[in-house]
């Protein structure tokens, strides 16, 4: 007799007390008590998946051998999956460190917007590519749109790869990854596009409007100009190269948030016939601790645009994109205490961001001399783009111009003067830079993108802005909003209690 039949037998013969109460009297009629019914189900749950497990170990060997596995194929899809979704994570985390330098750059009695602004613009770009914009970017097409795969549909066997691929999304068959995990990585790039327009229209653009703005970034004009460059479209074609995204991301954001600003306008008192009012950040420490963020984000978008773990390539990667940030932090301190004779925290953080976005189009392509030079004229430009932008009475509470649009620009065009085109094992490259003896011709491909881009975007964002003006009855809050704070007016709650007073201080 088996350890469950002994134990439900025992169970079934057990005599209740000689003075049962009437609950043990029902149960002594039906002859079992059924409150021990779990721990015996549980009992012999064990020993089925004990037999079963012990049945599986004893099984013999069949007769005929399964179809043959390429182990090393699962292994390399499995190691390149996991890469690119860690990076995709890091990327994603930069989210939190736009916000931190956004808030801390700006005024409190405007924290919460600024806040809510950057954690909802990440929901609305997920809905936008998924729906709309991954199709357009990597969908086939033709040089100019794809218009195959919206809501990530359509014909696809990744992680299949070159001519073994068959599916909707030609464009991205060179990386042996599941179509999963290639669309979250691609929308993390999407979602900082947006994010990056979010601190120049700062402290004065009403919450509705850009959330719709947003969508329509990412959904139409973010993702056409990415068609052209990383789709397959005719700037591919042309020989234009854009590693991880100066400017396919960063000047993007950084032309649309440049239209935005100019349409708004400037902050009340920002500016004077006289001189530039000064409106400082609330809280340096929450911007150091962002640009931390971010500097520590930018080896997940980097590195990570590989797509694919490469020990040697990547490994190059986070050494000129480190390279670049220090340089570019370094440059900004001591043109920053020259120049306006301080060593400004503002001006340091914005000087290593700077050098950031300008090696990211370069990073696979440059000795780690080559990221030092791009990272320190980064840092550099990033200062004089500051009071440049102020003499125009552009109004940037963050320097997002500066550090996206300019060095976007300036990193875009760093690949046509110091490639070394697949000196360091990126295939394809682009030609040899201006600089390493290759002549002018990738240079004049860069320049001819950053142009195109440049006007697409700024069109787009023109027609986009000045519909939505219509439709919400202006873009702009009132000015009595404005004085008294986004937080209050748009969100019915303040950063900080007790801060009331700073509404009637200041403007």
């Amino acid at each position: 007799m088996s350890c469950v039949e002994e134990i439900l037998n025992k169970l079934l013969t057990t005599r209740m007390p000689l003075k049962p109460t009437l609950k043990h009297r029902s149960i002594r009629k039906s002859k079992v008590n059924w409150s021990y019914c779990l721990p015996v189900a549980a009992l012999i749950s064990v020993f089925w998946v004990y037999a079963a497990i012990a049945q599986n170990t004893a099984a013999p060997a069949p007769t005929s051998s399964p179809a043959p596995v390429d182990m090393n194929m699962d292994l390399r899809v499995g190691l390149d999956t996991m890469w690119t979704m860690i990076t995709a994570f890091l990327v994603f985390f930069m989210n939190a460190g736009f916000a931190l330098v956004e808030s801390g750059f700006c005024r409190r009695k405007n924290a919460v917007n600024i806040l809510a602004k950057n954690l909802i613009v990440f929901a609305i770009a997920t809905v936008a590519y998924w729906s709309i914009g991954f199709a357009i970017m990597f969908g086939d097409g033709n040089s100019f749109i794809g218009f195959n795969g919206f809501f990530l549909a359509g014909e696809d066997n990744s992680p299949l790869v070159n001519k073994d691929y068959k599916g909707v999304y030609s464009a991205l068959n060179w990386t042996g990854i599941p179509l999963q995990a290639k669309f979250f990585f691609q929308l993390v790039f999407a979602g900082t596009a947006a994010t990056i327009v979010s601190g120049a229209v700062a402290e004065r653009i009403k919450f509705v409007s850009f959330l719709v703005f947003s969508f329509f970034l990412v959904a139409i004009s973010y993702a056409v100009t990415g068609h052209w460059i990383w789709g397959g479209g005719w700037l591919s074609k042309m020989g234009f190269y854009d590693f991880a995204g100066s400017t396919v991301v960063h000047a993007v954001g950084g032309w649309a948030a440049l239209v935005g600003s100019a349409v708004l306008g400037s902050r009340l008192g920002r500016y004077s016939e006289e001189s530039t009012g000064a409106m400082p950040g609330h809280n340096m420490g929450l911007a150091t601790l962002g640009c931390l963020i971010l500097w520590l984000g930018w080896f997940g978008f980097n590195p990570g645009s590989t797509m694919a773990l490469n020990p040697k390539l990547i490994s190059q990667i986070a050494l000129t994109t480190n390279m670049a940030a220090a340089t570019g932090g370094i440059a900004a301190t001591v043109v920053a205490w020259l120049y306006l004779s301080k060593p400004d925290l503002s001006m340091i953080i914005n000087g290593i961001l700077g050098g950031l976005v300008a090696v990211t189009a370069s990073c696979a392509f440059v000795s780690v001399i080559d990221a030092a030079i791009i990272g320190a004229v980064a840092g550099t430009i990033v200062i004089f783009a500051v009071v440049f932008f102020d003499r125009l009475q552009i109004d940037d509470p963050v320097g997002a111009l500066s550090v996206h649009l300019v060095n976007g620009i300036w990193g875009t065009l760093a690949v046509g003067l110091f490639s070394r085109g697949e000196f360091f094992g990126a295939v394809p490259a682009p030609k040899l830079g201006l600089f390493m003896g290759g002549g002018m011709e990738q240079l004049i491909t860069q320049s001819i993108g950053v142009v195109s881009v440049g006007g697409f975007t700024v069109l787009f964002s023109f027609v986009v802005w000045y519909t939505i003006s219509i439709l919400v009855d202006g873009i702009r809050v009132p000015p009595e909003e404005e004085i008294k704070g986004l937080d209050v007016g748009e969100h019915g709650m303040e950063a900080y209690s007790d801060f009331a007073r700073e509404s009637t201080e200041e403007y």
